[in-house]
């Protein structure tokens, strides 16, 4: 499976929003990735509905939605019609994860769960059939433009084999510190979803930055 390219509006220039967001439809990137942050599970507040309406009225990508927010059901189905193709919900905000991952797919939506740093993947073992997609946080959840934490390539490979047999189309996504200096290590490792923020937004040239991290698909083959 050729993987994913999802740049993180995170790190657009919010000033000039609909600037970057049709730099992102023309380029070769795959997805939108939006971080919808509370200021309570996590220590910053990104943005709400209206924003998200207003990106995907211009988008012409897919919009995964990372929700980084205490009590995520309230919301799900106002996500879903602001234009959520995906919702990962995290699995640290869940008291009843699998009940919120029915949920997510009975609005027609992929479901992903993300897990912090600190959770251990075998966290997932009893719900591991029932994902679409698991967002591995590779900084602390929060902020743009953190320093990638090493362990995660470890967990890539426990997160591959717990799926093995059981979810072999499972979409690993790595979202934190993922630039031209280790896409190519996390892809070896078993990831497939690769979300980029600043290193495509503060890139001389984005469109080049993204296109240089798609085809890094052919260079895995023969590395």
């Amino acid at each position: 499976m050729n993987h994913i390219i999802a740049p993180s509006v995170l790190s657009a220039d919010f000033a000039n929003l609909e600037r970057d967001i049709t730099m992102i439809n023309q380029s070769e990137a795959d997805w939108f990735h939006i971080d919808i942050m509370d200021g309570v599970f996590v220590p910053n507040i990104s943005f709400g509905f209206p924003v998200l309406h207003a990106i995907n009225k211009h988008a012409s990508k897919p919009l995964d939605v990372h929700l980084m927010i205490v009590d995520p059901d309230r919301y799900l189905e106002e996500f879903k019609n602001a234009g959520a193709a995906n919702i990962t919900v995290h699995y640290e905000a869940c008291t009843h994860l699998h009940r919120t991952l029915s949920a997510i797919k009975d609005l027609g939506c992929r479901a992903g769960v993300a897990i912090n740093p600190h959770t251990l993947v075998n966290v997932l073992e009893d719900i591991i059939t029932e994902v679409d997609l698991v967002c591995l946080m590779s900084v602390n959840p929060g902020f743009g433009g953190q320093k990638f934490i090493e362990n995660t390539y470890s967990k890539i490979r426990a997160l591959k084999a717990l799926a093995a047999g059981r979810n072999d189309n499972l979409l690993i996504e790595i979202d934190g510190g993922v630039g031209s200096q280790n896409a190519l290590t996390l892809l070896k490792a078993g990831a497939n979803v690769l979300v980029a923020g600043n290193a495509v937004f503060a890139a001389a040239n984005p469109l080049l930055a993204i296109s240089e991290l798609k085809q890094l698909n052919s260079d895995i083959l023969t590395a």
